[in-house]
C-alpha cells in the first residue's frame, strides 16, 4: 500500500525539510570554511606570540646565566659554575636560530633580532670569553684586569633593553594582525545574518504551501469523526479513506479505536457479570463452581479446576470444584507447593500458561492429569502477599489477550472474597460451638451455685486473713520508709566519701608539688657537690653529699609510689596497651638486676618457655613496674641462694577465655626469709610488711606489693603468693594479652604522671654552653640558686626573674637570651600565661622555652605545650637530663642563626 502512495503528507513535509536542510548545509559549509580559515589565522597568531616570548625569554635567560656563572665562580671558586657557562655558551646559538626561524616565517622583526645577535657576540667576545680564558689559564692578574663588573652590567642591561624592544615590536605587529582578523569576523557575522534571513523567508513560503495541501484532506476526516460522536458512540459504521496518504492511516487508526471500544465494553460487561455471580456466595465449594462456570463460558475453556489452601497445611492445596464439557471429574484432588506445573505457579507466585502452536496434542503433567490438551493457563489468587487459592483453565484454542485480561481482573478482588467466606464459615463454626458451650455452661451454672455457698464461708475466713495481711502491709510500709531513710543516708555518705577522695587526690598533688620543689634543690646541689669539680671537698664531705643525694632519690621514689597508689585508688591511671616481645624480658632483667645479684652473691636466672607467642599485648611500662617491684623485693629479702624468674603459658579456664585467648604467668621465686601464713594476707595492703623486725632490718614503705596488686588488676590479671617461712616465696602474676585494651577499665580517666623522654645523657660539651645567656624564671630562690650554680659551672651567663612580669620585662630589654627555664606555679603571672605572652605579644617564636614544674600529670604537660613550651622537664631535675635537653635546643638555635 505504501509503495502506491505518491505525494503523501510525510513526503510533502519531508520535501520541505530537505530543501531547508540543503540550504542550511550549504550555508554551514560556506560559513565553516570562513570560520576555519579565520580560526587558523588566529591560532597561528596566538601560537607565534607564545613561542616568540618563550624562546626570547629562554635566550635572554641563557645570556644572564653565562654572566652570573662567571661571577659566582669568582666568588665561590666552584667549577660547576664554569660548566654551566660552557653549557649555555654551546647552546645559545641554537636557541637564537630557532627564534630567528619563527620570526622570519611570521614577522618583519628580523632586523631587531640581528641587533640582539650582534650584542650577544660583542659581550661574549669582549667580556665573557676573555674572562673565561684568564680563569682557565689561572692568571689572576688577567682576571682582575679583564673583569669589570660595571662594564659587564651595562652590556647585559643593554641586551635586556634590546630584548624588551624586540618583544614590544612583535606585540604591536600581533595587535595589528588581530585587528585585521576582528574586521573579517565582523564581515562574516553580517553575512551569516543575511543568509539566515534568506533561508527563513524561503522556509515560510514552502511550509505555507504544504500546510494548505494537508488541511484539505484532514477536514474530510474530521467531519466523519464528528458524525460518529453525534451518534453517542452507538454508531459502529467504519470510515472509508478516499486518499492514499497519511489521512488513510488516520482513518485506519480511528477504526482501530472503535474496535478497542467494543472490546473494552465487552470486558467491563463480562467482568461485572462474573463478579456479580459470586457475590453473596456463602461456601467455598459454591464459589468455585460459580467462578469456573462463569470463566469457562466467557473464555471458551473446556476444562477447569479450582483449589483452596489447606488451613492446617499451608503448603497443600485441595480441589473444591471442577468443570468439564464431558462431565468428567478432571484434575487431581490435591497437590503440594512446587509439585507439577500448577505447584510451580504457586511457588513462583505468578501466572503460568502453556500452549501448542503446532496444534498437535502432547501429554503434559498438570493438575488435570496426563490429558491431551492444546492450551492452558494457571492463575494464583492472592490475599495480601500469600497465595490462598489457584485455578487452572484449559482450551483447545489459544487464549486471546482480552481473555487473559479478564481473568487477571477477576482475581484482583477474589482473594478478599475468599478470605471473607472463610471468615464467615469460621464465625458459623464458632457460633455452633458457642451454642454447645452454652448448654454446658447451664449445667456448670448449677454446680457453681452450690460452690458459691461454699465460697461465702471461705470468704469470711479470707476476710479475717486479709485484715491480718493489711496489718502486716502497714508494718512493711513502715519498714520500707525506714529503709528509704537509710538509703538516703548511704547516698549522702557515698557523696561525702567521693568528696573525701577528691580532697585526698588534691592534697597528694599539692603535697607532691610542695615536696618536689625543695627536693629539686637538694638533688641538684648534692649532685654538684658529689661531682667535686674543683676538688675542694674531703672524702667525708663527698660521702655526706652522696648520702644526701641518695636520701633525696629515696624520698622521690617514695613520693612517686604514693602518687601511683593514689592514682590507682582514684581510678586515674592511664593504660597504654601495645605489643611486647616476651623474649626480651630476660635481657631487661639482666641489665637492671644482675649487678645487684652479683653484689649480694646471689644466683639470678630467667627461664622463658619456648611455646609462648612472641608478641604479647599489654601496658609495657606497667608490666615492667610490677616485675621490677617483685624482683627488687626478692633480691632485698634474700641473703643467700638464688632468685628465679619463670615466664610460661597459663592454664586457661572458661572464665579467663572470655577476656582473652592468650595468658601468661610470670613467677618470681626466691630462697629468702619467706612470709608466715598468718601474715600473707596483709602483705598486699598499703604500708604493710610482715612484721616490725622486717621493717627495721630491710627498710621499705610497704607500698610495692600493694601497687603490684592494683596495677595487675588494671592489666586484667591477678597476683598470687606461695611462701614458707624460712624457705622462700613465690609471687605469680597472671596476665592476659589484650590487643584492644582492657574493656573493664574504659572508665579510667586518662591522667598519668609524665616525665620528659629526653635522650640519654650524652657527653655534654662545655663549649656549647660557653657565653650562652639563659633566663631562669622561678619564684623559689633555692631553685634559682641551684640552677645558677650548675649552669655557671658550664660557662653560662644567668638572668633571673621571680615571676612572669619580670620575665617579660627582661626579654624586652635584654640584648641576648638563648633559652628560658620557666617554672609553672608563680605569683602574679604563672608560667602558662607568661609563655603565651612571649609567643604572641613578643613574637619570640624561635626562643627555646623549657617548662620546669613539680606537677607531673599528663594534662600539665599538654597545657605547657599548648601555651608555647619547647620542651618539658618535671621536678626534681636530673642535671644530665637538663644538660641534654639544653644541648639539643641550644644547638638547634645556633643552626637557625647560621642559616
Amino acid at each position: 500500500m505504501n509503495k502506491k502512495r505518491k505525494w503523501g503528507i510525510g513526503f510533502k513535509i519531508t520535501s520541505g525539510y530537505i530543501i531547508l536542510i540543503i540550504c542550511l548545509i550549504v550555508s554551514a559549509l560556506v560559513l565553516n570554511n570562513q570560520i576555519t580559515s579565520l580560526q587558523s589565522e588566529r591560532n597561528g597568531v596566538i601560537k607565534y606570540d607564545s613561542q616568540m616570548r618563550m624562546m626570547s625569554n629562554n635566550l635572554e635567560r641563557q645570556i644572564l646565566n653565562m654572566e652570573s656563572s662567571l661571577q659566582r665562580y669568582l666568588i665561590t671558586d666552584d667549577e660547576t659554575h664554569l660548566d654551566k657557562f660552557n653549557e649555555e655558551l654551546a647552546t645559545w646559538e641554537a636557541s637564537y636560530e630557532e627564534l630567528s626561524t619563527i620570526v622570519q616565517d611570521f614577522s618583519s622583526g628580523q632586523e631587531q633580532l640581528e641587533v640582539i645577535h650582534s650584542g650577544i657576540e660583542d659581550w661574549i667576545n669582549n667580556i665573557g670569553q676573555p674572562l673565561l680564558n684568564a680563569i682557565l689559564a689561572n692568571n689572576n692578574e688577567e682576571v682582575l684586569s679583564t673583569f669589570d663588573g660595571m662594564q659587564s652590567s651595562v652590556a647585559i642591561s643593554d641586551l635586556q633593553q634590546k630584548f624588551t624592544a624586540f618583544r614590544t615590536f612583535e606585540t604591536d605587529a600581533i595587535q595589528v594582525k588581530v585587528a585585521e582578523l576582528n574586521d573579517q569576523n565582523t564581515a562574516l557575522t553580517y553575512s551569516l545574518f543575511g543568509i539566515l534571513t534568506l533561508i527563513a523567508t524561503a522556509t515560510i513560503i514552502i511550509f505555507t504551501i504544504i500546510s494548505r495541501n494537508i488541511a484539505g484532506s484532514i477536514n474530510e476526516v474530521t467531519d466523519a469523526i464528528q458524525d460518529m460522536n453525534a451518534s453517542d458512540g452507538k454508531l459502529r459504521k467504519r470510515i472509508t479513506a478516499k486518499t492514499n496518504d497519511e489521512v488513510k492511516d488516520l482513518v485506519l487508526a480511528t477504526n482501530s479505536l472503535l474496535t478497542t471500544l467494543e472490546n473494552r465494553q465487552w470486558f467491563q460487561t463480562n467482568l461485572a457479570e462474573v463478579v456479580t455471580a459470586y457475590q453473596g456466595v456463602d461456601t467455598l465449594d459454591e464459589l468455585g463452581e460459580v467462578l469456573l462456570n462463569s470463566l469457562t463460558t466467557r473464555t471458551h475453556s473446556v476444562y477447569g479446576a479450582f483449589y483452596i489452601q489447606d488451613i492446617r497445611n499451608k503448603n497443600k492445596f485441595n480441589k473444591i470444584a471442577a468443570f468439564a464439557e464431558t462431565g468428567d471429574n478432571v484434575g487431581r484432588e490435591s497437590f503440594e507447593v512446587g509439585q507439577g506445573f500448577i505447584g510451580q505457579s504457586v511457588k513462583e507466585k505468578r501466572i503460568l500458561s502453556y500452549d501448542n502452536k503446532d496444534n498437535s496434542f502432547h501429554y503434559l503433567e498438570t493438575a488435570l492429569g496426563n490429558i491431551p490438551i492444546s492450551n492452558g493457563i494457571i492463575v494464583p489468587v492472592f490475599f495480601g502477599q500469600e497465595v490462598v487459592a489457584v485455578f487452572e483453565l484449559a482450551s483447545l484454542k489459544p487464549y486471546s489477550q482480552l481473555h487473559r485480561d479478564l481473568i487477571k481482573e477477576v482475581v484482583v478482588h477474589l482473594g478478599v472474597t475468599i478470605n471473607s467466606i472463610i471468615g464467615r464459615m469460621e464465625v458459623i463454626r464458632l457460633l455452633n460451638e458457642s451454642q454447645a458451650m452454652t448448654e454446658e455452661l447451664q449445667v456448670q451454672s448449677e454446680e457453681l451455685q452450690t460452690q458459691s455457698e461454699e465460697l461465702k464461708m471461705q470468704t469470711e475466713e479470707l476476710t479475717t486473713i486479709n485484715e491480718r495481711l493489711e496489718e502486716r502491709t502497714r508494718d512493711a510500709e513502715q519498714k520500707t520508709h525506714e529503709l528509704e531513710k537509710v538509703q538516703v543516708e548511704l547516698r549522702q555518705s557515698a557523696e561525702q566519701l567521693r568528696q573525701s577522695s577528691n580532697y585526698k587526690s588534691e592534697f597528694l598533688a599539692n603535697m607532691s608539688h610542695e615536696l618536689r620543689t625543695p627536693l629539686n634543690s637538694i638533688l641538684i646541689l648534692s649532685e654538684m657537690l658529689a661531682e667535686n669539680h674543683e676538688n675542694h671537698l674531703s672524702d667525708d664531705e663527698l660521702e655526706y653529699a652522696k648520702v644526701i643525694h641518695d636520701s633525696g632519690e629515696d624520698l622521690l621514689n617514695l613520693i612517686n609510689d604514693i602518687l601511683d597508689l593514689s592514682k590507682v585508688e582514684a581510678g586515674k591511671m592511664d593504660l597504654w596497651f601495645r605489643e611486647m616481645d616476651v623474649y626480651e624480658i630476660p635481657q631487661h632483667i639482666q641489665n637492671l638486676f644482675m649487678p645487684i645479684a652479683n653484689q649480694k652473691g646471689l644466683e639470678l636466672s630467667v627461664d622463658v618457655a619456648n611455646d609462648l607467642a612472641e608478641i604479647f599485648h599489654t601496658d609495657v611500662k606497667r608490666f615492667h613496674q610490677v616485675l621490677n617491684n617483685l624482683l627488687s623485693n626478692a633480691l632485698k629479702f634474700t641473703e643467700e641462694g638464688s632468685v628465679t624468674v619463670k615466664v610460661d603459658r597459663a592454664r586457661i579456664t572458661p572464665a579467663m577465655r572470655q577476656l582473652s585467648d592468650t595468658w601468661i604467668t610470670v613467677s618470681v621465686t626466691d630462697t629468702g626469709i619467706g612470709i608466715p601464713k598468718n601474715k600473707q594476707n596483709i602483705v598486699f595492703e598499703s604500708f604493710q610488711q610482715a612484721d616490725g623486725a622486717t621493717v627495721r632490718k630491710y627498710g621499705g614503705t610497704g607500698l610495692g606489693l600493694s601497687i603490684c596488686r592494683e596495677v595487675t588488676k588494671l592489666l586484667g590479671g591477678w597476683i598470687t603468693l606461695s611462701s614458707t617461712e624460712g624457705q622462700g616465696s613465690t609471687f605469680t602474676v597472671y596476665l592476659p594479652s589484650l590487643p584492644d585494651g582492657n574493656a573493664a577499665q574504659t572508665n579510667i580517666a586518662v591522667q598519668e604522671a609524665v616525665y620528659t623522654d629526653a635522650a640519654p645523657a650524652m657527653g655534654v660539651s662545655k663549649s656549647i654552653f660557653d657565653e650562652k645567656h639563659i633566663l631562669i624564671v622561678d619564684d623559689d630562690y633555692r631553685n634559682i640558686y641551684a640552677l645558677r650554680q650548675a649552669l655557671e659551672h658550664k660557662g653560662v651567663h644567668i638572668l633571673e626573674a621571680s615571676n612572669g612580669v619580670e620575665c617579660l620585662n627582661i626579654l624586652q630589654t635584654a640584648t641576648r637570651v638563648d633559652a628560658v627555664l620557666m617554672d609553672i606555679m608563680m605569683p602574679e603571672m604563672d608560667g602558662y600565661e607568661t609563655m603565651e605572652r612571649i609567643r604572641k605579644d613578643l613574637q619570640l617564636h624561635e626562643l627555646p622555652i623549657i617548662a620546669l614544674t613539680a606537677k607531673a600529670m599528663k594534662q600539665d604537660q599538654d597545657r605547657a605545650f599548648e601555651a608555647g613550651a619547647s620542651d618539658y622537664i618535671s621536678k626534681p631535675l636530673n642535671l644530665e637530663q637538663l644538660f641534654s635537653v639544653l644541648t639539643v635546643w641550644l644547638t638547634s638555635g645556633e643552626r637557625l642563626r647560621n642559616v
